[in-house]
């Protein structure tokens, strides 16, 4: 409701999305946008009805409550002529199982009949979302039947200037979006083991990287201390399960996503190497993690690894603080008993251990030779996304971390 009251005043609650409230502004003012809380109504008022509500996995299986809820609500303001577009991440065969097995029983309506109904996967990235539909991608879109993908073709070449994919079906275009997800969950996983190869020789990944990825068919992604968000970590898993259901395994994708689920437990496992190398306890270590969004330059924590990171830290005996310059607050660390700062002075002061967790362009630029005046001996800095240069950093510490090789300055 409170969101809603927002919204209908004509303030978004979007603020850090480019001409996101500029535009909210606009529409409500001049009486074409308006939110409410009665789904029903608003089916029922509306002749296209498109569905972006989270889905996620509950002991990893498809969590779709939040998708059905909203589809009995349409279902029951639903009328002839209507349509009807799913753009949240489902499984494949939703589209053409649950969501129109729920619309047609809630309306006693038939789809290509009476009401189009197609999937149309969101491909955005926070921080650009209007750019990303608008003008950076094509849309995809598959329909239960001609009409229906037909129908939201013609509606989305009106706003994407990239034009549109037809799909010959819903089950295609769901396949699409999990497949884009997947491929870059095992891109990531291959990455991470050679990473962990290149720090055995002692060798830079980054650079190896960069020169590999010089020939245009190698794509490597970059490594890192885990992989996080709504989307990367739990597409895999409608994969999986509907392999599953029809007798397949996918193996690789399944060791794919234990190898980045296993990336947090590795930090700590090299940590707790160097610590026993330089003589640090547990009880006498304090360290401070740089990062608490699952990516940087954004305010979101969803599915971080550096809440794992902090659990295992926590569970060896060590003193964790904290650090992001975009998040002010988080319930699971103040539940955990650490303090999340956005201050780097107050995040560092008397700590041994520094491990840089997400890729803020504030971390890139951070002067190192300061933040080493303020630390406890010995001083471990562990970078966790290959964003430290190493001729920034000062010659009393020692640097490790995902891929970089070990040196002692």
């Amino acid at each position: 409701e409170r969101i809603v009251k927002l919204i209908n005043s004509g303030i978004s609650p979007i603020f850090d999305e480019p001409m996101i409230p500029e535009s909210v502004k606009h529409y409500v003012s001049i009486g074409m946008f308006k939110a409410t809380t009665d789904l029903v109504e608003a089916s029922r008022i509306c002749e296209v009805k498109f569905v972006a509500v989270p889905t996620g996995i509950v002991d990893g299986k498809f969590n779709g409550v939040h998708l059905e809820k909203a589809l009995r609500g349409i279902g029951k303001g639903l009328k002839r002529g209507d349509a009807v577009c799913v753009e949240c991440t489902v499984p494949p065969m939703t589209t053409e199982t649950l969501v129109k097995s729920i619309l047609e029983g809630e309306s006693g309506l038939k789809v290509e009949e009476d009401f189009a109904l197609a999937f149309s996967p969101e491909r955005i990235y926070e921080g650009r979302a209007l750019e990303d539909l608008e003008v950076r991608y094509p849309k995809i879109v598959g329909g239960v039947g001609p009409k229906s993908t037909r129908f939201f073709s013609l509606l989305y070449r009106r706003i994407a200037k990239r034009g549109v994919i037809e799909m010959s079906s819903a089950r295609a275009a769901e396949l699409s979006k999990i497949f884009e997800g997947v491929y870059r969950d095992v891109n990531i996983a291959l990455v991470n083991e050679l990473a962990t190869l290149c720090s055995t020789y002692n060798v830079d990944f980054f650079e190896v990287r960069e020169a590999s990825n010089s020939q245009p068919f190698c794509h490597l992604h970059k490594p890192g201390v885990g992989v996080g968000g709504p989307c990367i970590p739990v597409y895999p898993y409608f994969l999986l399960e509907s392999a599953d259901r029809v007798g397949l395994r996918l193996e690789l994708t399944r060791l794919a996503r234990s190898i980045n689920e296993g990336m947090p437990l590795k930090t700590v496992s090299i940590l707790r190497e160097i610590m026993t190398e330089l003589g640090l306890t547990p009880s006498e270590t304090v360290v401070a993690i740089f990062g608490l969004a699952f990516r940087g330059n954004i305010a979101d924590s969803r599915g971080s690894p550096t809440y794992e990171i902090v659990k295992l830290l926590l569970h060896m005996g060590v003193k964790v603080v904290v650090h992001d310059p975009y998040i002010s607050f988080d319930s699971t660390l103040n539940s955990l008993g650490v303090t999340l700062t956005g201050s780097i002075e107050k995040a560092v002061e008397g700590c041994n251990v520094i491990i840089v967790a997400t890729d803020h362009d504030y971390y890139r630029v951070l002067d190192w030779r300061r933040i080493s005046d303020l630390m406890s001996s010995p001083k471990i800095i562990f970078d966790g996304r290959g964003i430290v240069e190493i001729s920034s950093l000062p010659s009393n510490v020692t640097f490790i971390g995902i891929g970089r090789p070990k040196i002692k300055l």
